[in-house]
């Protein structure tokens, strides 16, 4: 067994791949260097985007709102409104799949999809909160400006244009006119979820970070702070866009996988860390290993041959390696083989975790809050690859705690259920 993990151990060393070989203590400080820069509006691989989102507004009774939720592969519409005590009712549900997820769509494509889905509900409330997960800039005025796609969503024509205002457009050309829209990032409506319940614990801040098919966080920053705005006072929600942050200690596997995307050198650390790429990394990483000659020859026969490993995959082959449902089942894997396999994913999914913990901890540290263990800073995360995915979210609490702890901060990680649907309607109806 030792002999094996050393041999692991070596593999990824070499190709710059392993969880020890980074320094989260120096990635920290240039996470928080990044984030100063885009707030100033200087070069910067994080956008640190203005949300115009207060997270101290009350929220209005039985008044019911339309939420549109787009995300990664699937997009849900819903209606929901909230009690006398803030509890939540949503109604009308439904989920479909992301338009441009499965080909290339046209602009007027586009919003007709939008307006399809929309069309069951669009007279139950003229107040819409649309939940966007890629990308924007948001104006004042709180709809956004696509910057540019991520998740492999292909409708390039949109690119550039306010997304809401599009939509309204649309909406307006079949009748429905006089709707009002809050356009807003799925980590700011994550954070205004975890706001809700984390009130009741008397936290002292508010983190929402997403961790499933992309990855992003959102935190409140002071206005003061915000030199590329005109400075008011308060504070605001900002979205970091933290996915493309690049001074990342990337890899020589990642960048080999990064040149074999559809964007590269675009969206790197979300490439390392998140649901929609880690499989492909892992594969990636295994089959290097097979050309480097740490299977069996029948093992890296049936590795070469491999074409896809999805991350859901690493969860069912760490939970039980013997699972005739989870990958690497067949003859061709030895005991040999499946010892180096498990040590492979393992180790990768450690680095993730190490990762997504000094994300986290940036925006603790850069929102300074949580100073006392009585008003912890309250991170609702929200995502299926952290909350599902084999270990991860273990080793990342337990490296969170050890950045944060040894500089003074305190924090509760909570999930809420629908949150990105509840901040939403939070949002349209405060908006």
């Amino acid at each position: 067994m030792l002999v094996t993990k050393s041999k692991v151990d070596s593999f990824l060393k070499k190709n710059e791949m392993s969880a020890s070989g980074i320094d989260a203590d120096a990635m920290l400080d240039d996470f928080c260097s990044e984030m100063r820069d885009g707030l100033a509006g200087n070069d910067s691989s994080l956008a640190m985007i203005a949300s115009y989102v207060s997270a101290d507004s009350s929220v209005p009774a039985n008044k019911p709102v339309i939420v549109l939720d787009a995300g990664g592969t699937n997009l849900r519409v819903c209606t929901a409104s909230f009690d006398e005590h803030g509890r939540v009712d949503i109604e009308h549900f439904k989920k479909y799949q992301m338009p441009g997820i499965a080909h290339e769509l046209s602009r007027e494509e586009f919003y007709t999809a939008l307006c399809d889905y929309l069309e069951p509900v669009i007279n139950k409330s003229d107040s819409i909160g649309f939940c966007f997960s890629y990308p924007t800039e948001i104006s004042p005025e709180k709809d956004g400006k696509l910057l540019c796609w991520t998740k492999e969503v292909k409708v390039p024509e949109v690119v550039g244009e306010y997304i809401g205002a599009g939509l309204l457009e649309a909406l307006a050309e079949r009748g429905h006119k006089g709707k009002k829209l809050v356009l807003l990032n799925d980590t700011v409506a994550a954070l205004l979820a975890g706001k809700a319940v984390g009130e009741q614990r008397r936290c002292d801040g508010y983190i929402g970070f997403i961790l499933g098919t992309g990855t992003n966080t959102a935190y409140v920053e002071s206005n003061r702070n915000i030199d590329k705005i005109e400075s008011v006072d308060g504070a605001q929600v900002i979205n970091v866009e933290s996915g493309n942050f690049n001074k990342c200690p990337q890899g020589i596997i990642d960048k080999q996988f990064d040149a074999s995307t559809a964007n590269p050198g675009a969206y790197i650390f979300e490439k390392m860390i998140s649901g929609r790429y880690l499989g492909e990394v892992a594969l990636e990483g295994i089959k290097q290993a097979a050309k480097d000659g740490l299977f069996s020859e029948s093992a890296a026969a049936e590795i070469s041959a491999l074409n896809c490993l999805e991350t859901a995959d690493l969860s069912l082959f760490l939970e039980n390696p013997f699972n005739v449902v989870a990958p690497f089942c067949s003859d061709a894997i030895l005991e040999a083989d499946r010892e180096i396999l498990y040590y492979l994913v393992l180790d990768l999914i450690d680095r993730s975790a190490k990762l997504t913990a000094v994300n986290i901890a940036a925006a603790v540290v850069k929102g300074d809050a949580g100073r006392s263990p009585l008003y912890p800073v309250c991170i609702n995360v929200d995502g299926s690859t952290y909350h599902k995915l084999h270990g991860l979210r273990a080793k990342c609490e337990a490296y969170l705690s050890d950045l944060l702890n040894s500089r003074g901060y305190y924090f509760k990680t909570i999930e809420v259920e629908n949150a990105p649907v509840i901040g939403s309607a939070i949002a349209g109806l405060v908006g």
